[in-house]
C-alpha cells in the first residue's frame, strides 16, 4: 500500500471508529428520524428500480471488475469434471477463441436483476357454493398452450368451496414446474434456504452457492429471493468477505443492497486497504447517485483527485456523520 493510501486508510479508520461509538449509544442523538438509525432492508419499489438506470449499472460493471479465471472457476457441484482439451492454434485462432471466451465471462456476469417483492395474487373470477362437496381435492387448470410464458400463462383454481381464483403464486410455481420444469429447480424449495439451515451455510462462508441456488428456485420478484439474498449480503458485509463476490455477476447486486441501506463503510475501508482507490471512489459517486439529497452529493469526483473526493465524503458517508449532516 502506498504511503498516501496508508495515511487515507488511517484516516478512514477512525472516522469509522467514530461511527461505532455513537450507533452504541444512540439515544444520545436527538431528533434523528428511524431510518437513519437502523435499516430493516425494505424499500420503495422506486429506490429498488434505480439499478436499472444506466449510470447505476455502468457503476456496478465496474465495481464488479472482469477476471476471466475467477468467471470460469470450477465449482463443486457434485459433477465430474470434464479432463481439459489441448488444441495446436494460429495466432489469430488465439485471439479468437480469447474473445470468445470474453463475450461468454460478460453473459455469465450478468446481474440478477433488482426489482421490488411482488404482491400476493388475489382475484377471485366466480363462487358457486353448489359445488361445496363434490370433490375432496382442489381442481388446478393451467393453460399450456405453446407460446405462453410461466408469467403469462392463465392458471386458476377451484377451491373446495366452489371458488374459482386466480392460482397464488406457489401454486403456479408448482404448475409451471410441473409442465415446463426449469433446469435446476426442485418441485420443492430446498430447505437449505430455511433459516435454521441457511445460517450454517453463510457462517461457512458459501455465499456464491447461496446466490447460485437463490437465482434457479426463486424469480427476482419473490419474497424468499429477497429474504435469502440480502442475508447472504449482509453476512459478506459482516465478515468484510467481499472479494469471495467480486468479479462474479452477484457483486454488483450486492453493492447495490449496502449503498441502498446506507451501509458502505467496510467496504470502503476494504476498498482503501486493498489499494483501491479507483472502486472507493466510484462506490461513493454510486452512494450521490442513489441518495442525491445527502449533503455529500454536492461534492464532484475529478480524475486525478479520488484520494481528496474520498477522504471528504467519509466524514458524511459514514453512518454516525449521516447523521450529523444530513439532518435540516
Amino acid at each position: 500500500m502506498t504511503m498516501r493510501l496508508k495515511i487515507l486508510y488511517s484516516f478512514c479508520n477512525k472516522i469509522i471508529y467514530r461511527s461505532s461509538i455513537l450507533s452504541v449509544r444512540p439515544n444520545l442523538i436527538t431528533n434523528i428520524p428511524n431510518r437513519l438509525l437502523a435499516s430493516n432492508g425494505s424499500f420503495k419499489d422506486d429506490d429498488l428500480l434505480m439499478f436499472f438506470k444506466d449510470e447505476v449499472q455502468t457503476i456496478l460493471k465496474s465495481l464488479t471488475g472482469f477476471n476471466m479465471e475467477k468467471v470460469f472457476i470450477s465449482r463443486k457441484l457434485g459433477e465430474e469434471l470434464e479432463p481439459p482439451k489441448y488444441k495446436f492454434m494460429t495466432t489469430e485462432q488465439v485471439e479468437k477463441a480469447i474473445e470468445k471466451s470474453k463475450k461468454e465471462a460478460e453473459e455469465l456476469l450478468q446481474m440478477p436483476p433488482v426489482v421490488p417483492v411482488r404482491k400476493e395474487i388475489d382475484v377471485v373470477l366466480s363462487k358457486d357454493p353448489e359445488l361445496i362437496g363434490h370433490s375432496e381435492s382442489k381442481f388446478v387448470f393451467t393453460d399450456i398452450s405453446f407460446g405462453k410464458t410461466d408469467r403469462t400463462r392463465t392458471i386458476v383454481v377451484r377451491d373446495l368451496d366452489g371458488t374459482l381464483r386466480k392460482a397464488y403464486w406457489s401454486e403456479r410455481r408448482n404448475a409451471n414446474q410441473t409442465y415446463f420444469p426449469r433446469p435446476g429447480r426442485q418441485f420443492k424449495v430446498p430447505k437449505m434456504f430455511q433459516p435454521e439451515y441457511l445460517q450454517p451455510i453463510l457462517e461457512r462462508g458459501d455465499y456464491i452457492f447461496i446466490l447460485d441456488r437463490a437465482c434457479v428456485e426463486f424469480d427476482a420478484d419473490d419474497p424468499e429471493y429477497h429474504r435469502v439474498t440480502q442475508a447472504t449480503y449482509k453476512a459478506v458485509d459482516e465478515k468484510q468477505a467481499y472479494g469471495s463476490l467480486r468479479f462474479t455477476r452477484h457483486f454488483g447486486p450486492m453493492v447495490f443492497y449496502l449503498v441502498l441501506n446506507k451501509s458502505i463503510d467496510n467496504m470502503l475501508l476494504e476498498n482503501l486497504k486493498i489499494d483501491r482507490l479507483d472502486d472507493a471512489a466510484a462506490l461513493i459517486s454510486l452512494y450521490h447517485i442513489i441518495h442525491p439529497s445527502a449533503k455529500s452529493a454536492g461534492t464532484k469526483l475529478t480524475l486525478g483527485q479520488e484520494i481528496a473526493f474520498v477522504k471528504v465524503n467519509m466524514y458524511v458517508v459514514s453512518i454516525s456523520l449521516l447523521v450529523k449532516h444530513e439532518i435540516d
